[in-house]
């Protein structure tokens, strides 16, 4: 699977790479606007990595660089940015693999946080989660939707990291 995503031009990579977005986007407001589930700070944050990952690809397969310079440039960032939902994603998986007793209390709300509170304090909390974090809402194939969107991001996290590889099998 590597070795096809390194065969391919930055742009199908980047197209690739923004399709996977899309559908984890997708899937997070059917989500939210079918099924009434209104999304904790970690699935906000979550969100805000697929966005930053959607907009380097979508910027990579516009501009559609032939060297490796740019071809690194908008891997890497791409592979950060996923990099940074899988880190998110785990987290989020982590605190509803929590006790009951363990799971730290609910927060306030992220309007409230963005009005009253700096944007590096309300960046912290929403990354440390809260109580509603915990809370698991349906299983599907026995995964709940964290576990899910953790799959989701390591699969998009190869996108990136094959375009990477295709730099170093081409320099060879």
């Amino acid at each position: 699977m590597i070795t096809r995503l390194a065969a391919m031009n930055v742009r199908r990579g980047c197209l690739l790479g923004l399709a996977m977005c899309v559908l984890m986007m997708g899937v997070a407001l059917v989500l939210q606007y079918v099924y009434g589930l209104t999304p904790c700070p970690l699935c906000i944050g979550q969100r805000i990595a697929v966005l930053l990952a959607a907009l380097v690809f979508a910027v990579g397969a516009v501009h559609n660089p032939v060297g490796r310079v740019g071809r690194g440039v908008y891997a890497g960032l791409g592979a950060l940015a996923a990099a940074l939902g899988v880190a998110v994603a785990a987290r989020h998986v982590w605190l509803q693999s929590l006790p009951s007793e363990s799971v730290p209390s609910c927060g306030p709300g992220l309007d409230y946080m963005m009005e009253v509170l700096p944007l590096w304090s309300v960046i912290s909390r929403v990354l440390s989660g809260s109580g509603e974090c915990a809370e698991i809402h349906g299983l599907l194939l026995g995964m709940s939707i964290p576990q899910w969107t953790l799959v989701g991001f390591a699969v998009l996290l190869l996108i990136p990291l094959g375009m990477l590889a295709g730099i170093v099998i081409r320099r060879r």
